[in-house]
């Protein structure tokens, strides 16, 4: 067939767009976004090289700084809290590396599944869905393995509404091995739930702006402690868009290596500035609160919780679909 032979693409025959209603997401994230929040990402687009975005970013990170709890640079992705993951096993680590996951749902598998992907030794300990790491089992099987350059956890498990202890975790781990690197994932509890990245003596954090932030999905924040940022430099995986150094050089100019989501950045602007005026502990408390009314009032209604009590999620809940019930079907009405 020649190149005149060959058909053109007709117009392609769609579903019309129509206005999608309000809903009541009964979901992880994206959340619910205010209106206000939304109303400001309707502003202009600017030059992401001009003063102006610049400015945005001398008011963004150093007010991430303070949510995450640490004096390290917070760094900015246009990217999922997979891209997290990623970027943070990326950076850290060389082909062949042995590194231990913690896992406990969906999200410590996938952080697995990536670094076996990079080329990763891995080893891996489990526990039952809906269940927390015990650190004495974690202790106890740390002890076994060979030498290990990092571990890894999920702080808040998305996939089954429970939090880990992570302070405990990594203060074992720092006992046990004080130069290992800790990664954790806090996708859907920083910025709702204690999450001290210094002071428990963290070396990367990671979240997604689609969670506890009241901002779109779209971007990924990450922070890493000195230590993390020498053992990048040492660090031989391939990496180009998540490189820590580019971004590193072009935060310092209020920039990024790329195209940011600029909107996405007038929103987190602004929940910023709405967070701080709210207050931390306040936030924390506050999902203390919804939370624990969110477990009550489910009981009380004979559902069953997946999480035990000691430590179910205060940002997600998950509850036992009771037999019988079509769950797409409650879902639909619950929207």
């Amino acid at each position: 067939m020649t190149i005149q032979e060959r058909k053109s693409i007709p117009i392609p025959q769609v579903e019309a767009r129509v206005p999608i209603p309000q809903q009541n997401l009964r979901i992880p994230g994206p959340t619910t976004v205010p209106p206000v929040i939304l109303a400001e990402m309707a502003r202009p687009m600017i030059n992401h090289r001009g003063p102006e975005f610049a400015a945005i970013m001398r008011r963004v990170t150093p007010r991430l700084q303070y949510f995450f709890q640490t004096a390290s640079p917070v760094l900015t992705y246009p990217a999922s809290g997979t891209g997290g993951q990623e970027s943070a096993i990326a950076n850290l680590f060389s082909a062949g590396d042995h590194i231990v996951v913690i896992t406990i749902g969906s999200f410590g598998n996938r952080l697995a599944k990536i670094a076996e992907t990079y080329g990763l030794q891995v080893s891996r300990i489990e526990f039952p869905w809906g269940q927390a790491a015990d650190p004495d089992i974690v202790e106890a099987r740390l002890k076994t393995f060979k030498p290990y350059s990092g571990v890894l956890m999920t702080h808040n498990e998305t996939s089954t509404g429970v939090m880990n202890d992570v302070q405990t975790l990594a203060a074992l781990v720092r006992r046990l091995a004080p130069d290992t690197l800790i990664v954790v994932d806090a996708v859907s509890s920083l910025g709702c739930v204690p999450m001290e990245m210094d002071p428990w003596d963290v070396d990367v954090v990671f979240t997604g702006s689609q969670k506890g932030w009241m901002t779109p999905p779209g971007l990924m924040m990450i922070a890493a402690s000195p230590r993390a940022w020498e053992a990048s430099k040492a660090a031989r995986l391939p990496r180009f868009y998540f490189d820590w150094a580019s971004s590193r050089k072009k935060l310092e100019l209020g920039q990024h290596p790329t195209t940011p989501p600029i909107s996405i950045f007038y929103a987190l602007d602004l929940a910023l500035e709405m967070m701080l005026a709210e207050g931390r502990e306040a936030i924390f408390a506050r999902h203390q609160r919804i939370g624990d009314y969110v477990r009550l009032r489910a009981k009380a209604m004979g559902l069953q919780l997946l999480a035990d009590h000691a430590y179910a999620s205060n940002t997600v809940t998950a509850v036992m679909t009771p037999e019988g019930v079509d769950t797409k079907a409650m879902l639909k009405k619950l929207r």
